[in-house]
């Protein structure tokens, strides 16, 4: 209100605006305090620096300046941004909107995304604006654009993908016009930046319901221009038979490592962005694996393998981190290591192995690994159920008797050196290697033995003996 009050003496409009103002009626708290103006960004800045402890330059060429007051008697600290009236085209050419400003509430309004978004309330008069009957839309839980959607799409190509990820946040469906500019429209996702398309398919991964949003962008066609390797699941047959296709089962393999995520002290808060990824990611090595046995049967040898590849692929394209590309690559690898465990009955060595593999994704590894058993024989998903318990356990134990998170052979590197003779080379690693498969077979040696176990595989190679 004192902001607002501020604004009005000198002599400009304020209004907050969008996603407060829906959550607003949705009960929902907002940590956003998104404003418009007619004032601007000159004029913002400085009424800003009168009203807030700091402020700063957002975007000063797309009109927003923040600012941040601290808290006033007990209360929380206030952030908040304000941006002049505006209206957003793009240069068919280019991947960068084109910013004009404008001069009034209601054409800013006009070029928001959805009406439900399209929403103000004026400052400090409390006066709500609601121009395009978005009240009407949130009840009806609808997202329709303000303005002819081909048009709205095409100023924006982006607003496509809100629309997916507003159908994950907030559970709405797409409004049946705004759907078929959508699909007619879809190739001209291709003028944005990865980077813009990767935020909002992160925004609708980290939902409550990602499922709804990965719906519209596979219906639409959408995802055939930003992740193409998931409509393609869609024609490959699970080799269990109890899905209608690997497409499905993916979205369910989500929905189930969703629910196993923990609390903020657990061992994989949620959401968790490398978890999600990996659970939706994990078979899209399967249409190009896919072979035909005789008898009918259907085989994805390797998958996992083709799968990691295509993933870290797919994830560098759309501009990933690092850490992330290359943690849920792993976990598209390792996905199926668990398989046969409960058959063979695995060696304390292959425990190890499995731990070592999995390093830091271990606890993301178990999630996944048992959100993949979707099958609807209630004995067999009983039967796998159980032998991951057991391997857990068989974890805990072996932890108990030593660190398997670090570990190390018996010697290092300088003391294989001064044991073989050695200066710094690649014999060097791989007698180390050679040690630290012995540590995996056998556990902990001591270093005696790890010394004599070295010295006769060292004899054994043919090499002078030291």
């Amino acid at each position: 209100m004192e902001l607002g009050r501020l604004f009005t003496d000198a002599g400009h409009e304020l209004s907050l605006v969008g996603g407060p103002v829906r959550d607003a009626f949705l009960g929902r708290v907002s940590s956003d305090l998104d404003f418009t103006t007619s004032a601007t960004p000159d004029q913002t800045q400085a009424i800003l620096a009168r009203w807030g402890d700091a402020h700063w330059d957002i975007g000063r060429e797309f009109g927003t300046i923040g600012a941040m007051r601290h808290a006033r008697t007990g209360g929380a600290d206030v952030v908040v941004e304000v941006t002049t009236y505006r209206s957003d085209e793009y240069d068919p050419t280019s991947r960068k909107p084109v910013v004009a400003f404008g001069d009034s509430l209601e054409g800013d309004l006009s070029r928001r995304d959805f009406t439900v978004n399209a929403m103000a309330v004026r400052v400090p008069d409390l006066t709500f604006v609601d121009p395009f009957d978005g009240l009407t839309d949130l009840a009806r839980g609808l997202l329709r654009t303000p303005i002819d959607p081909q048009r709205s799409f095409d100023d924006d190509p982006l607003r496509m993908m809100r629309a997916a990820r507003f159908a994950a946040q907030l559970g709405f469906a797409v409004d049946p016009a705004a759907t078929a500019a959508i699909v007619a429209m879809a190739d001209r996702i291709a003028i944005v930046s990865a980077e813009r398309v990767r935020d909002e398919l992160v925004k609708l991964l980290m939902s409550t319901q990602p499922r709804a949003g990965l719906r519209v962008l596979v219906d639409t066609g959408l995802a055939d221009h930003v992740l193409p390797e998931l409509p393609a699941l869609r024609l490959e047959i699970d080799e269990h038979h109890r899905h209608k296709d690997v497409y499905e089962h993916s979205l369910t393999v989500l929905d189930k490592a969703i629910a196993l995520e923990t609390g903020p002290d657990g061992a994989v808060p949620g959401p968790d962005l490398v978890l999600r990824l990996a659970a939706l990611l994990h078979d899209i090595g399967k249409p190009r694996t896919r072979r035909f046995e005789d008898g009918g049967g259907v085989s994805f040898h390797h998958h996992e393998v083709v799968g990691a590849k295509l993933a870290a692929k797919r994830l560098k394209e759309l501009r990933f981190d690092k850490a992330t590309v290359q943690a849920v690559a792993r976990l598209t690898e390792l996905h199926l290591r668990f398989h046969g465990y409960g058959e063979g009955g695995w060696t304390d060595s292959a425990v190890r192995r499995y731990v070592t593999d999995a390093g830091p994704l271990l606890e993301r590894l178990h999630r996944l690994t048992r959100s993949d058993c979707t099958t609807r024989n209630v004995r067999k998903a009983a039967r796998l159920s159980a032998a991951y318990d057991d391997l857990e356990v068989r974890i805990a134990r072996l932890r108990e008797q030593e660190e398997l998170g670090a570990i190390r052979p018996d010697l290092d590197g300088t003391q294989i050196m001064e044991i073989l003779g050695l200066g710094p080379s690649r014999e060097v690693g791989v007698a180390y290697k050679y040690l630290l498969e012995l540590r995996m077979d056998r556990g902990p040696l001591g270093q005696e033995a790890a010394r004599e176990a070295l010295l006769a595989w060292w004899a054994a190679r043919g090499d002078v003996t030291p």
